[in-house]
């Protein structure tokens, strides 16, 4: 996460651990940093009325927290079915295994290295469980892994961290490619024109109620720091530290490393579109 400045859709407070949608449920990790946000989101997912639920991204390999988990999952009388992760980062997959161990679950996920079981998934999967619908969308770019969820009966898309609650995210070259990353933001905004989708359900961050803004901020910044270096660039900074320097000199020394990726990313796709 490079930037902290507040997206479109009139965020929910803080983030808090509690209900988001009538189908989804947030726990927060006590993970909080500059690159996490206030922690990762671990989302519980059922339909309502049901015993079983999904659960998506684990979290860190922190036991009190992934005991939190199946506790808040206890309480509201629903057994853990079925563990999902977005992609393979420690602080959304580090808890996988153990979280798997004390549910005794399979996990799906895009990465094989990933999986706790024989299924994975892929483009087109819907996940179904005791009535709940997930729809897997492959979302590039953050990582070549990330995947987000689209959950039709809310009207919301579970982004992982391809999109935040808060600020904007890294495209972590060299696995995170910019042009991929700019068709996932494109596929996203499909979503939320042709399927009506309107919540972002992030995994870092609060709660988003505008999420074709959220998508279009992100594109714009996009093209707006991709010039950036570009112009850069052309003015003589070469090497990415000196880019970032140059560049992100308003954002947090913190998060230079970070923005450092980015722009490693941005550079490979303008030398791949000819650009510089």
């Amino acid at each position: 996460m490079t930037d902290a400045a507040a997206l479109p859709g009139q965020p929910r407070g803080g983030v808090l651990s509690g209900p988001a949608t009538a189908r989804a449920v947030n726990v927060l990790a006590p993970n909080a940093s500059a690159m996490t946000l206030d922690g990762t989101n671990t989302w519980i997912l059922s339909e309502p009325g049901s015993a079983e639920a999904v659960v998506v991204d684990p979290g860190p390999l922190d036991e009190g927290h992934l005991q939190h988990v199946v506790d808040t999952a206890e309480k509201a009388g629903k057994r853990v079915a079925l563990t999902l992760l977005t992609h393979g980062h420690p602080d959304h997959a580090g808890g996988a295994a153990r979280f798997a161990e004390l549910t005794a679950t399979r996990v799906r996920a895009l990465d094989p290295a990933l999986r706790l079981g024989d299924e994975g998934l892929g483009a087109g999967d819907v996940v179904a469980v005791d009535g709940l619908e997930l729809r897997v969308v492959p979302t590039p770019g953050h990582t070549a892994d990330s995947l987000c969820f689209h959950l039709p009966a809310d009207r919301a898309v579970l982004t992982g961290d391809t999109i935040l609650g808060r600020g904007t995210t890294v495209v972590a070259h060299p696995d995170g490619r910019l042009g991929d990353y700019l068709d996932t933001l494109r596929r996203l905004r499909s979503l939320t024109v042709d399927d009506g989708v309107h919540t972002v359900l992030p995994g870092h961050g609060p709660v988003l109620d505008d999420a074709q803004g959220a998508v279009e901020y992100y594109l714009a910044h996009r093209a707006h720091r991709l010039a950036q270096v570009e112009t850069a660039v052309e003015d003589g900074h070469r090497t990415p530290g000196e880019i970032v320097a140059h560049v992100y000199a308003d954002v947090d020394r913190s998060l230079w490393p970070a923005a450092e990726l980015s722009v490693r990313a941005q550079l490979d796709y303008l030398r791949e579109h000819g650009l510089i």
